[in-house]
């Protein structure tokens, strides 16, 4: 966005990350940039970041939800309470966003929003079952808000990607390998192939966009499995991510 001339908006909870990219994108782009601290995964988040940009003067044109969490673990114990912060991240705070920064695009008859999903938001999987239900919400409340912001001149777009090439895996060393070899056969996507992908699809007021003929298939392919064989690839990854 920075790239593009656009004023840009950051907000992250890793503050010396938020301020060293922010910098850079000053840099590179002579760009402006508002780096903001702030943990989205607060019930006071919206309310903050809403207040900052009113006091600040900043009309927010284009709204990208992308901050995210994700853990492949049974539920139970202190993954519920990781659970807490993911609900956050993909239900509540996405949802709030929307509602509030829309009431200012509708009033200005323009506007963009870019709300990214995930591929197991069409899966029942084990290990993903808080992370694939919210991807679920946020690309169902998506396609519908499509609809009623439409008539303002305000385009929602869903963004449904497969595996990124980012640290998001790194909780689980395993799934780490996995992806390794799906990049050979280009499986994996790089963080900037999906953003122009995401971006083309925005701008082009597209409702969804789910990147690659082999995302399209992933989903159904999974959920075709026998239940004993995802029983028995279930027993067998919860083994290692015991050990």
């Amino acid at each position: 966005m920075a790239a593009s001339g656009c004023r840009v908006v950051m907000v992250s909870n890793q503050q010396q990350e938020l301020e060293r990219c922010a910098d850079e994108l000053r840099s590179a782009y002579s760009a402006e940039i508002w780096p903001l601290y702030c943990d989205l995964a607060r019930n006071e988040a919206v309310d903050e970041l809403f207040g900052i940009c009113q006091q600040k003067g900043l009309e927010i044109d284009i709204l990208i939800n992308n901050a995210g969490i994700f853990f492949f673990k049974e539920l139970k114990g202190e993954v519920c309470e990781v659970g807490d912060k993911m609900l956050f991240l993909h239900v509540i705070t996405p949802t709030r966003l929307c509602e509030r920064f829309g009431e200012g695009m509708k009033a200005r008859g323009r506007g963009y929003m870019l709300n990214v999903s995930s591929v197991t938001a069409g899966m029942s999987a084990p290990g993903l079952t808080m992370y694939a239900a919210t991807k679920s919400y946020l690309r169902s409340f998506s396609k519908s808000l499509y609809y009623e912001m439409k008539p303002y001149g305000v385009g929602v777009t869903v963004v449904c990607p497969g595996a990124v090439s980012t640290g998001l895996y790194a909780v689980l060393p395993v799934l780490v390998k996995i992806l390794k070899v799906a990049g050979k056969f280009g499986l994996v996507y790089s963080p900037e192939k999906l953003v122009r992908k995401a971006l083309t699809a925005m701008f082009r007021r597209k409702r969804c966009k789910t990147p690659g003929w082999f995302n399209l298939l992933f989903a159904p392919a999974v959920n075709a499995l026998p239940k004993r064989v995802v029983n028995r690839v279930w027993a067998k990854v919860s083994e290692k991510t015991e050990n």
